[in-house]
Parts: structure tokens; sequence; C-alpha cells
């Protein structure tokens, strides 16, 4: 893509490439940087480890025994299930006539069949992918990972793995929930994973035009820090923007946290490179919006690794905000919350990021905040009383919304005032700077929390959809009721964590998040329950009106359910692209059922 524009251009600039520091090795076993994540000390309390968050160094003595009380089991920090990672590890297929082809143009430090490293590579983040490598089997993983450097490795890569009797599956950085990177048991051929962080430069920045060619293996923190260097961000924040990549963000169709100002992926996105079986899909020229007819790249977003592997992307920058401010208010319960939501989407006073919890959520929240001590407890105290005996807001009922403003200074000065009067007018309070500001960072330290309950005995997961706003307040309760008879149904121990918020927000309607948990001491095979449970919260999902996914994308975990939503035309149409562009079934990750028959 460099192509298109001469070095000369004064409008370019061409950062150095991202070198990453030690400091950022992240596990292989669970979730994050290996300097992060949740602990127990030996008094009982939970600490949360490292520097790098907010967070980082808190001592959470009310973590579990609110947990405790609100799912009634006995939750302690001596009584764990100790992981048995890594499990057994299947032999490699191994296939000498790619390994000849491939050494061609590699170099042996871009080809590993180690083990863990393999593993790593057949697997995301779902609970069942977790509960596989810690307690279970993984059957299948793929039998060789390859690291290209640039996108002529990778159609090299394509080339010689359609050559010689084997398969691929692009891997960027591991994030999904939806078993994508799971492998199909039934597959015979070399499997090789196709590891992009190599491509991780920013090729240019096009500081007159707004625009960046950014290679797809690069991973959103790194991209958000180089680009800071320029004084530009593409504002695109996913909960996982520490670890995703842009090209697993165009693969699954996504969303980030402060969507409201800066857009879903396919907004930002103005091209991109894709190598597929049958050579590279790239453009030579770039403008504002084109007619061109039918467009092929429109396939590839959301394509989950099916038709190809996106190499380069050209995105759309925006100038660092003048100013942000957090912020967050306290409504009496989630219905007021809900009718706030909707009418600022109606006055045109959307804040970058806005989002409400309900009140379980609100009170985990609380939770994991530190205990605190002398005039900071004493405050706390006084702020408590306000808000439950002045306000006569019930604890039980309450729920909270966490606010990021960008823009100019006039801007986010008259987006506070007028939202803060709508939050008024539905009896929300101003909760805060502090609050909103913790509530936000919050989420990328509360990532580590789902590996670390599970060695307590709880299995959890998130799932999410969107809705239009009518269908909205039925949709959550009732989920949130399915959830409790499934597991009621089943006797599982206990009662189980159902919890909801809004996350991102729209004329018509807003993306739902839910977070469920139960207490596995004593089930046998309780992932398999798991998941068993919230494929009854998926078919009540579609029942209410809801979507199949928002942002999180379909891979195996939902192809099941397509033919709810998609005509038999539309599935025959999938299936003929796929057979078409790739006969072989070179790319033979097999999301969305696009496997070879």
């Amino acid at each position: 893509m460099t192509s298109r524009f001469a070095k000369e251009d004064a409008n370019l600039v061409f950062p150095p490439r991202f070198i990453s520091s030690p400091a950022d090795k992240e596990n292989l076993d669970v979730w994050g940087f290996t300097d992060s994540g949740f602990e127990v000390m030996p008094d009982g309390n939970v600490h949360i480890k490292g520097e790098r968050y907010a967070a980082g160094g808190d001592v959470l003595d009310k973590l579990l025994p609110w947990v405790r009380d609100v799912m009634e089991v006995d939750i302690r920090g001596d009584l764990q299930n100790p992981p048995n990672y890594p499990p057994t590890i299947p032999d490699p297929i191994k296939n000498p006539s790619l390994i000849k082809a491939l050494t061609k143009f590699l170099s042996s430090e871009q080809l590993c069949s180690d083990s863990e490293v393999r593993l790593r590579h057949g697997h995301g983040h779902t609970q069942e992918d977790m509960y596989s490598i810690k307690y279970g089997e993984v059957k299948r993983i793929p039998d060789l990972v390859v690291y290209p450097d640039n996108e002529e490795d990778v159609a090299a890569i394509v080339k010689a793995v359609g050559e010689n009797d084997a398969c691929l599956i692009p891997y960027g950085g591991g994030t999904n929930v939806t078993a994508a990177l799971q492998c199909p048991e039934d597959e015979k051929r070399c499997i090789v994973s196709v590891d992009m962080k190599g491509l991780n430069r920013i090729h240019w920045i096009d500081t007159d035009n707004h625009m960046a060619c950014i290679e797809a293996g690069a991973v959103g923190r790194n991209i958000f820090s180089q680009l800071k260097e320029y004084g530009f961000t593409i504002g695109h924040e996913p909960d996982s923007v520490e670890f995703s990549t842009l090209g697993g963000w165009v693969a699954t169709n996504a969303s980030g946290m402060k969507k409201n100002r800066y857009g879903n992926i396919e907004d930002i996105v103005l091209d991109f490179n894709v190598v597929t079986a049958d050579g590279i899909i790239e453009r030579h020229d770039l403008n504002p919006r084109e007619s061109i007819g039918s467009d092929p790249r429109t396939w590839l977003f959301g394509s989950e690794g099916n038709f190809g592997i996106v190499t380069s992307v050209v995105v759309k920058l925006f100038p660092l905000p003048e100013s942000e401010v957090h912020g967050s208010v306290l409504f009496p319960d989630f219905d007021a919350g809900y009718r706030f939501m909707k009418e600022i989407t109606r006055a045109g006073v959307i804040p970058a990021s806005v989002r409400l919890v309900d009140n379980l959520q609100f009170q985990l929240s609380q939770a994991l905040k530190p205990t605190k001590t002398g005039l900071p407890a004493l405050k706390s105290q006084a702020e408590k009383l306000l808000v439950t005996k002045a306000l006569g807001f019930n604890p039980q009922k309450m729920c909270a919304c966490t606010l990021v403003f960008e823009g100019s200074r006039s801007e986010t000065e008259a987006q506070q005032k007028s939202l803060y009067q709508i939050a008024k007018k539905h009896g929300g309070m101003k909760a805060g700077a502090e609050n909103g500001k913790r509530g936000y960072q919050l989420t990328f330290a509360i990532a580590y929390i789902r590996d670390f309950i599970m060695n307590h005995y709880l299995i959890a997961e998130s799932f999410e959809t969107s809705v239009p706003w009518s269908k909205l307040p039925n949709l959550v309760a009732s989920v949130k009721q399915r959830l409790h008879d499934e597991c009621a149904a089943r006797g599982i121990p206990g009662k189980p964590f159902v919890t909801a918020r809004i996350t991102q927000v729209y004329p018509t309607g807003a993306a739902v998040y839910f977070y469920f948990a139960f207490y596995y001491k004593g089930i046998e095979n309780p992932s398999a329950l798991y998941a068993e449970i919230e494929h009854a919260a998926r078919e009540e999902i579609l029942s209410c009106g809801g979507s199949l996914s928002h942002h999180h994308g379909i891979g195996k975990l939902r192809e099941s359910f397509l033919p709810q939503i998609l005509s038999p035309t539309a599935l025959q149409w999938k299936r003929k692209f796929k057979d078409t562009i790739d006969p072989k079934h070179v790319f033979a990750v097999g999301n969305q059922a696009l496997r070879d028959q």
C-alpha cells in the first residue's frame, strides 16, 4: 500500500517500526500480561498485582465476602481448584514438503513447533477454551506456527500451503470469545497458524488528509501509542484493545467503547489489503468515497478468517481531543437509567463513551474498591448516607452510568451541561469524575478476573447482543430470568451471578452485555453445562428481538443459530462464495459453519 504515495510527499510521515517492550510479555494460559492479575494473599484478601493499571496494588478485602453473600456459596481464598496446565498436547501432523517450501523464504526463527506455542494458537478466550487448557483436553491444535514479516511473506505462505496439501488459520491477538480459533477436529491436513505479530508497522501517516496505513498485526495499545506521538488517534477502543489487532477488528467487524464519537470499525476503515488463495485483493487509489460497483472487501468485514488474511489497513485519523473528561451518574434503578440512555441519543448529546450498569454490576464495582480509612472513609460514609438516606436511593436497586467526554473544551462543556440536565430529569445525580474514571479504567483490569475466579470454582463468561430500544427492557429481564431458571432446573448450587449493562447506543437501539457465572464445585463437566445454558440464553435473546451478536462475531460458538437469522439463499451464497474463492479450503478455520464438506 505504500506505493500509492511517493515518499517525498510532504504530508507523509513514516514512523519507525514499533519494538515491543520485554515488560509486555503475555501469558500463555490466562488473560493478559504476566505482570498483572488477581491473587489471594495469605490473609484471604484479594490483591491486584502489578502497577500497570490504576487499580494495581489494591487490596480487595470485600470481594470474596461479597461473592459469598450474593451467590450463597463457599468462596474462600484457600478453597481452590488448581489448574493442570498444560494439558496433554497432541503430536503435530508433519508435512515435510511444506517445510521445505516454507524454508525457501522464511528463516528458522519464523517457524515454530513448540507444543505450548502451538496450543496457544489453537484457542481464544471463551470459558470453554480456558477450562479445556486448565482442566480438560484440546483434541486438535495447529501443527506449525509461522511468523511472516511482511505482506510478501504472507502471500508466499498461502501459496506454499495451497500447493502442499496443507491448510492455515490466521492468528491475530488470540482474544476472540467465539471459539473462532478452535481447530476443526476432523482436519487431517497439517494446520499452519499464521501469526501476524511481525506485521506491526505504521507504514505512513498522512498528516494533511488524516489517514494512516497500518499493518494488520499491530495491536491496539501500540497503534494508540505511536499515533499519539504525531497528535492523532483512531478512537477504536474495544475492551481488548491492549491485545487485539487491527486485522482482527476488521475480521470480526468490531466495535469499541468510544464508538459514539469515532464510529465502529467499518466507519473508521477506508481500505485494506487481503491475501487470498487466489492472490492479493488491493486497490491503487484512495478517495473519500466511491461508487465502483460490487466491492469484494464487503465480504471481508466479519469474515473471521474464512476468506483471506488482512495484511494492511488504511484508517481515518482524528486529532487528539483537546479535552477528555470523565463523569458518572447514579440512578435510582435500571429503568431510569435506560430512559436516560434512550433520551440522550434523541437529544444528540452522546459522549464518546456512555455505559449503564445494573444494580448487581454496580455492587460488584463497589466490592472491587479497597477499603478506605481515615478522612477518605468518613467522606465515603457521608456520601453513602446522602445517597441512600437523604435522596432515598435503594442500595438493592440503584445503578450507575460511567461517562467519557472527548472533543474541544467548549464541546465537552456543552455536552456535560446538557447530559446532566437530562440525567436529573430521570432522577439521576452526578457521582463525580473520579468514579467515572475508575469505572472506565477498571474495564482493563477486570478482564483478568475471569481466569482468577475459575481457580475458585466459578465459571464465567460474557456475551452481547444489540436490540431496538422498545424491546430492550423486556430482553434484559427475560434473559436474566431464563438464566436463573436454567440454573435452578439443573440444581446448580447457590445462586448464579447474572448481570447486564448497556454499552453502545444508537438512534434505533443499543448494545447489551450480559455477564453470567455459576459455582461449579461438585458439577461434572461444568464447561459443557455452561455452554448449554448460554445456548439457552442466546435462544431467549433471539426470541426477544435481539441480534445474534453486536461485535463479538459468530465463530463456532453461535454458528448453529445462523439459519434463524439468514434465509436459505443467504446461507447458500455464503457457502458458494467460500467454495468459489477457496476451493481447496486452504483457509480452514471453518467459522460460521463454512467447513470443507
